[in-house]
């Protein structure tokens, strides 16, 4: 008898340990799903960081067309002004791509969806790229507009197929492939712009037009993945379809316990009535769970991180590198972004959202204090000019680790099908706005306060840590189900529920 008992205990062990598996594993369709996703979110990276580089090219030809018009060259303050409306338009298409993206979810599929987008890119880049030929700088203005759009709308459509396609296990995982894509685009548009590359007077429009190959790229791989079953099921209504995308993603025909965790959601949903933007502000039930996710995309943006980037070539150049070396170092800044960021998919589901991002914080916290430290006491402290350097790559290190990926993935973690989409358009739009205005004030700031600068970014990310501390919950391995009974329970259990999380951090890092 004992022996019977033992056989059948190790029979289930083993079955579970198979369910387990099957549950982590990555099938080929999973895959080809998630590449054609985060081409956008490189889409969004690369447009980011593409304008930098060729600024004075592209401020040269702006004179030269306005004196081809008129036969007088612009004024230094039109030509700057100009220049700014063309890095200005592309936050301004993303809002309106952002504010559109949860509309655009549930009007085309978020697979539908992101092929669509393509048209937008497309248009956006051939207009970059022919603006030298037709002597058009408009043409710059509204394609950095189209593809602003464009990316808007990836933004919001990138990180919600990614956690549709997931399953809890590994949904932290595939939520940070799209802060990976935006870094490695960043990258890539810091690499292509070296003087020597393409950054030049001859080749900047070359440049800004390489913006159609992940579009390209993404019309030959979208048509092979599946739509989101989580859309065709609860959206759609659609359960025959809904099955087999859920076995091309999973790669086994045993789907149905996600099909019935699918369907309870459905039940729920059916029981309330359609979420539109306006319901959610109005709404008590959604409160909550708004505005930990506007939070957690001011966090990301309100962090200072922005400032690095403007700041790292003046911190190369007065460690005594060259004006050209420091530009080329500057790439360093995005090099350690895009490995930590990576390092940060293993850590995702080990360690937790809400603890990555408390440990992010606080490390941003602490060097952003040692930045103006350093900065301000240069003069006097020679190797301080190094250590400025060294604490600002750190600072972009514990960027990476937590508030730049967490806040894309745990908004549609916090929220199940129905409000869904209207919280990625709030989030996104709130993202958005505070991207713009970092950029438009960090200038000022900078000529205000100089070595100071970073001081106010200090006092907000204290305030970030304080709340992500109290009010975030822990949304790791949980279903959408079990995440909107944790935040249905008044809030004090998020930070209960963390307290285990946090005090094995140090094993999960070791292990």
């Amino acid at each position: 008898m004992v022996t019977a008992d033992r056989h059948e205990m190790k029979e289930n062990s083993t079955h579970m340990l198979s369910i387990s598996r099957k549950k982590n594993h990555m099938s080929l369709k999973l895959g080809l799903s998630v590449v054609g996703a985060v081409l956008g979110s490189f889409q969004f990276g690369f447009n980011t960081g593409v304008i930098n580089a060729p600024e004075e090219s592209i401020k040269e030809f702006l004179n030269e067309t306005e004196y081809h018009r008129t036969s007088h060259h612009m004024s230094k303050e039109k030509t700057t002004n100009l220049f700014a409306v063309i890095v200005s338009m592309f936050a301004a298409g993303g809002c309106l791509g952002g504010i559109l993206a949860g509309w655009w979810a549930e009007k085309f599929g978020r697979k539908m969806g992101l092929m669509l987008n393509v048209v937008p890119g497309i248009i956006g880049a051939v207009l970059m790229y022919f603006s030298v030929l037709a002597e058009s700088y408009e043409m710059i203005i509204v394609g950095r507009l189209i593809i602003g759009f464009n990316c808007g709308l990836y933004t919001g459509l990138t990180p919600l197929y990614l956690s549709e396609i997931s399953t809890p296990s590994i949904r932290g995982a595939l939520g940070v492939l799209h802060q990976l894509g935006v870094t490695f685009g960043i990258l890539v548009s810091q690499i292509l712009g070296f003087p020597e590359v393409l950054g030049n007077a001859d080749l900047w429009n070359l440049l800004l037009g390489l913006a159609i190959f992940p579009c390209l790229f993404q019309l030959v791989v979208l048509p092979f993945c599946p739509e989101s079953p989580r859309y065709l099921l609860i959206s759609k209504h659609k359960e025959a379809e809904a099955k087999l995308a859920l076995v091309a993603i999973r790669g086994t025909s045993d789907v149905d316990e996600d099909l019935d965790e699918m369907k309870q959601e459905s039940r729920a949903q059916s029981q309330e009535e359609k979420v539109t933007i306006l319901k959610l502000f109005t709404s008590q039930s959604y409160r909550r769970p708004l505005i930990i996710s506007m939070v957690m995309q001011l966090s990301q943006q309100l962090s200072g991180i922005n400032g690095v980037f403007y700041y790292s070539a003046n911190l190369f150049k007065s460690a005594g590198l060259s004006p050209s070396t420091a530009t080329h170092a500057t790439s360093g800044v995005g090099g350690v972004m895009v490995v930590m960021t990576f390092v940060t998919i293993f850590l995702m589901d080990r360690a937790g959202r809400r603890t990555l991002h408390l440990v992010g914080l606080g490390g941003m916290f602490i060097f952003s204090i040692l930045m103006t430290l350093t900065l301000s006491l240069s003069d006097k402290v020679d190797w301080f000019t190094g250590g400025s350097i060294a604490v600002s790559l750190l600072y972009v290190v514990f960027f990476a680790v937590g508030p730049g990926s967490v806040p894309w993935l745990i908004v549609a973690e916090l929220f199940s099908q129905g409000p869904r989409s209207a919280a990625m358009s709030v989030s996104v739009l709130v993202n958005w706005i505070a991207n713009f205005l970092v950029g438009f004030s960090f200038p000022h700031l900078k000529d205000g306060i100089n070595d100071f600068t970073f001081l106010p970014f200090t006092g907000l990310l204290l305030f970030f840590w304080i709340f992500t501390f109290i009010y975030v919950p822990e949304t790791k391995n949980k279903t959408f189900e079990e995440v909107g009974a944790m935040l249905k329970s008044n809030g004090v259990g998020a930070k209960k529920q963390a307290d285990n999380e946090e005090s094995h951090l140090n094993f999960i890092l070791s292990s």
